[in-house]
């Protein structure tokens, strides 16, 4: 492994992360559209496609987290873990899987609280596109699908993108952490595309932005993701 004095400073930026954003989406798009061709699923609405077609959906768009990140690191850089942290320990199971589970208990629910009461909606309307996913989960296998899938794919990917490339791109052009790290967590929560989950998104968005800036790595950032998507998938099999 080459030592510091050897590692030559990354010419990533913003301009690498914004653009990368948009490839990943390109991609995203077209494995989706591929999968569902290929499997005759092209004209169903998404919540009537079957768990393991959704599976195969989110393969293009993690795959597309990962390849962005891992390329642009690769040509203008020194590689994932160099550049982006991408390093995981033992000890991030507590240091970030502890925020990430208080996150769903209690914090959130406290939060909502006057949020559902102000839009006149319900815990339901909050749960939907969970609920969607977890109604799928008919069987061992759905139910293994319903994790990996939520509980371990997309935190992983979405760290490497989010936390990784974005947050330190931004951190990199000179912005104070605390810009950074609310910047990425808004961009984060605006791509799910979900207006009353937005608050909720953005707020865990900002607490894993700051385990990996606090960390310098994304380790922490990643088991508070898995640990905050893992409570949720645990209800939605138990309910």
């Amino acid at each position: 492994m080459p030592s510091r004095a050897e590692i030559d400073p990354p010419r990533w930026g913003v301009p690498d992360a914004v653009i990368g954003w948009f490839v990943v989406q390109v991609i995203g798009q077209l494995a989706a559209a591929v999968v569902l061709l290929a499997s005759g699923h092209a004209g169903d609405d998404f919540d009537d496609l079957p768990l393991e077609i959704v599976a195969l959906v989110q393969v293009g768009l993690a795959f597309g987290f990962f390849i962005v990140p891992f390329v642009v690191t690769r040509v203008k850089g020194n590689g994932l873990v160099a550049d982006l942290g991408f390093r995981i320990r033992w000890s991030d199971t507590w240091r970030g899987g502890v925020l990430g589970a208080l996150l769903q208990i209690p914090v959130l629910p406290l939060i909502y609280w006057p949020i559902l009461r102000l839009a006149d909606k319900t815990a339901s309307d909050l749960e939907g596109p969970a609920r969607s996913l977890g109604d799928r989960a008919d069987g061992v296998t759905g139910a293994l699908l319903l994790i990996l899938i939520v509980g371990v794919v997309a935190p992983i990917f979405e760290e490497l993108f989010y936390r990784g490339l974005l947050q330190r791109s931004l951190l990199k052009h000179g912005l104070p952490p605390w810009v950074a790290v609310g910047t990425t967590a808004l961009v984060f929560g605006a791509s799910h595309l979900q207006l009353l989950q937005l608050p909720a998104l953005v707020l865990a968005g900002a607490v894993f932005g700051w385990l990996a800036h606090h960390y310098g790595r994304l380790g922490p950032a990643i088991a508070a993701h898995v640990a905050f998507n893992m409570v949720t998938v645990i209800a939605l099999l138990a309910g």
